[in-house]
């Protein structure tokens, strides 16, 4: 059995304990910290107490200060903001204390989502906390007033002293009320597309996707929720609850089943974002799962706004925008390959120093991405750029190669139907760079006499490496049946699918987006078969689980074989 194979028996069988000591329960209506229902905050206070979480910003506009013991002053602004050990989703983290002292003790940073403070769990029959690590579960509830104490004072609920760890804050009662309206937010009573019985998940498809390959990733989706439905536990009987433990109000929904709402846009992108929010409001979903698409832009921005995680879309143009936190990708796309031909260029393989680069791409495609990220590498390093874009009428690349002769080298943002038209070589520069996501990787249609100076950007593990973790999918692509259309693809659909499901796994029953994605963040690096990348990490407030590539050139005139210079790169 493999070891993803016997960690998920034992996880089964931990699932079957815990159920046979759980109860389902009804979720409590919304309370504010003393324990009475009312309105929800105003919105600007809660934007206020978003701005202290998460960049440790007070409503003055001044940086939040934290203090150590004996007064030592310690971090300020986003260097004290309360996301750096409680997370995005507000349910804590585990910290490990290293030296000679600390002894490689670990530190469990428990949950301060509003739920978490200020209700009561173990022993209380209107708890209705779900399981987290680090819950305290034992202490009185906070207060508004206590609460202020333990972060200024470092005394906790009721009187003890709160973890070293743990830093004194510099918080007026203003400041302080915004950050309580802010925490009531974190993780809903009711969480959008999470019911007793059913969790709901949608795909994105944006309207430039051929229909054989939207029909191929939705097969790949369709029997993936079909058949992990099929292999839930049945739920056991309800018990009574001896209230005498943290389980004993809870539910380990481990047979919810899956729901699958397929998205599909149309039009022009500016049309998407109102779409989605359609979608949404008619389907609430948990997160999007997987999905395809080219330029992901205003999807991206519709799952910040709705504070919806974004779970490993099949995309070539991500989105890499500094404190953004609702969206993980496998790679970085062309904006990765971007960065291998700007190796590659930098390490000159005929070892003249390039000085001057013409790219080629598509007006509109996602090579015009790509390019634009390329040209501002190669400018800071004083390397002369010129682009042509070639309009859709354009019947192929052959004209632009004239003005592309004198640059010392090519970049070719170009699909299939262009590589193939490329014409005479003689026109084009001695060194010569391509996209392989765009082109078709080994199966690129680069004419003979272009292969032998095409260097290609090669985002994913080499053929020959990654056999065995393919194979795996192509298997279970083969038993059900599933017709092989763009194997790439659909294998990092399989890939992105079982990912959320394990992370699934390992929630218990929290269920609940930002901490949806915090789990992937902390288990993908234990991932063995990985598909298409030879692994995966991530990290808190990393997007992009594979970060590096190859720069690979074809071996011979004809076939698929591939070599390559060097080893990894990660750029």
């Amino acid at each position: 059995m493999s070891s993803n194979g016997f960690r998920a028996l034992i996880r089964s069988a931990q699932a079957a304990a815990l159920l046979a000591m759980a109860v389902t329960v009804q979720a409590a209506p919304p309370r504010n910290v003393s324990g009475a229902h009312e309105p929800a905050a105003s919105e600007s206070a809660v934007r206020t107490g978003e701005a202290i979480y998460l960049r440790g910003i007070l409503g003055s506009g001044a940086p939040l200060q934290a203090v150590r013991a004996g007064g030592v002053q310690g971090a300020q602004g986003a260097g004290a903001a309360c996301v750096n050990c409680h997370l995005h989703s507000g349910l804590g983290s585990t910290h490990q204390s290293t030296g000679i002292r600390a002894g490689g003790i670990t530190n469990q940073i428990p949950p301060i989502a509003g739920r978490y403070l200020f209700e009561r769990n173990a022993g209380h029959e209107t708890a209705n906390l779900p399981f987290v690590e680090g819950m305290r579960s034992n202490r009185s509830p906070y207060t508004p007033e206590t609460l202020a104490r333990a972060l200024r004072e470092g005394v906790d609920a009721d009187g003890g002293k709160l973890n070293i760890l743990m830093p004194r804050f510099q918080i007026g009662d203003e400041d302080l009320s915004s950050l309580i309206a802010y925490l009531n937010t974190l993780y809903p009573a009711q969480v959008a597309g999470v019911s007793a019985g059913v969790m709901h998940f949608a795909t994105i498809i944006t309207p430039e996707v051929e229909p054989e390959r939207r029909a191929a990733m939705l097969e790949v989706m369709q029997k993936f929720f079909t058949e992990r439905n099929t292999r839930q536990m049945v739920p056991s009987a309800p018990m009574r609850a001896s209230g005498h433990t943290q389980y004993s109000r809870t539910m380990f929904m481990v047979h919810r089943q899956w729901q699958l709402h397929v998205w599909d846009l149309t039009g022009p992108r500016s049309s998407w974002g109102e779409q989605l929010d359609r979608h949404f409001a008619r389907e609430p979903v948990l997160a999007v799962v997987s999905g395809l698409g080219r330029d992901w832009t205003p999807v991206h921005a519709f799952c910040e706004r709705q504070r919806l995680a974004c779970l490993f879309p099949n995309v070539e143009v991500p989105v890499d925008v500094p404190g953004d936190f609702h969206e993980l990708y496998l790679s970085r796309g062309v904006l990765l390959e971007a960065g291998l031909i700007g190796a590659g260029l930098e390490q000159s393989p005929t070892g003249v120093p390039v000085k001057s680069v013409h790219q080629i791409y598509r007006a509109g495609d996602s090579g015009e991405a790509g390019a634009k990220s390329l040209s501002q590498a190669l400018r800071s390093r004083g390397i002369e750029v010129r682009e042509t874009a070639l309009k859709p009428t354009d019947a192929g690349p052959a004209g632009a190669l004239r003005a592309a002769g004198s640059a010392d080298a090519l970049v070719l943002w170009l699909r299939p139907a262009d590589l193939v038209a490329l014409g005479d070589v003689k026109a084009a520069p001695p060194l010569v760079y391509m996209s392989g996501q765009l082109g078709g990787l080994e199966n690129a249609p680069l004419p003979p006499a272009w292969r032998e100076r095409t260097r290609m950007a090669y985002p994913y593990d080499l053929p020959e490496k990654r056999v065995v973790r393919v194979d795996y999918p192509l298997g279970w692509f083969r038993i059900r049946g599933i017709k092989v259309v763009d194997e790439q693809m659909q294998a990092d659909t399989y890939l992105a699918c079982g990912l959320v499901s394990e992370a699934v796994n390992e929630m218990v029953d929290a269920f609940y987006g930002p901490y949806l994605i915090e789990v992937l963040q902390a288990m993908v690096e234990h991932r063995i078969v990985t598909g298409y990348y030879p692994r995966l990490t991530l990290a808190e407030n990393q997007h992009f689980a594979s970060k590096g590539g190859y720069v690979v050139r074809f071996a011979a005139g004809e076939g698929r074989k591939l070599v390559t210079d060097h080893e990894w790169l990660t750029p």
